[in-house]
């Protein structure tokens, strides 16, 4: 409910889970420990995702890159709330930006693996794979998490994959 309207209430959010208001209101004393408790299981669940994925780890760069896709893809799902508002708890925000580091790292060492091109401006398959995922997770609901994450990884890399003869040289881009 609150990731269709960020805005829902207490009363409406018990209703759509078949309980009392007094009973959400037991469990969590206002709407902001609500909203702290779900962003405190979704950033616990990109973290086991991130482990689970074996990133940086002895998994090969291409099967880690694709467990880790297809986990943050189930995590959407599950815990499909805008995450511009996890940023107002700091100790979210610090675990979230841990998250990213991590995933950032291992994109570099993909890079240096040759598994992403090295052409590419600096970050940017680490600002393109977190598009891809919010789009096969939210828009192919149709597809299971490991079929959406064969069509991301399939797209990732053919973008921002190393070519079978290297990088593509650079090009200056024309004038106009």
């Amino acid at each position: 409910m609150l990731a269709a309207d960020p805005g829902a209430s207490i009363a409406g959010i018990a209703a759509e889970a078949g309980v009392d208001r007094r009973t959400v209101y037991r469990r969590f004393a206002s709407r902001e420990d609500l909203l702290a408790a779900i962003y405190e299981s979704r950033v616990t669940a990109i973290e086991q995702a991130i482990q689970d994925a074996r990133l940086l780890r002895e998994a090969p760069a291409a099967v880690a890159l694709h467990h880790y896709i297809e986990n943050i893809i189930a995590v959407n799902r599950t815990w499909p709330v805008d995450l511009t508002h996890m940023l107002a708890d700091d100790a979210i925000r610090r675990r979230r930006d841990a998250c990213y580091a991590e995933v950032d790292a291992f994109l570099r060492q993909a890079t240096d693996k040759g598994l992403l091109r090295r052409d590419q401006p600096e970050g940017w398959a680490g600002l393109l794979l977190p598009e891809l995922v919010r789009l096969a997770a939210h828009q192919l609901t149709h597809l299971t998490p490991g079929q959406a994450a064969e069509l991301v990884l399939d797209t990732f890399l053919q973008g921002a994959g190393a070519t079978q003869g290297g990088d593509p040289p650079r090009t200056a881009p024309r004038s106009a």
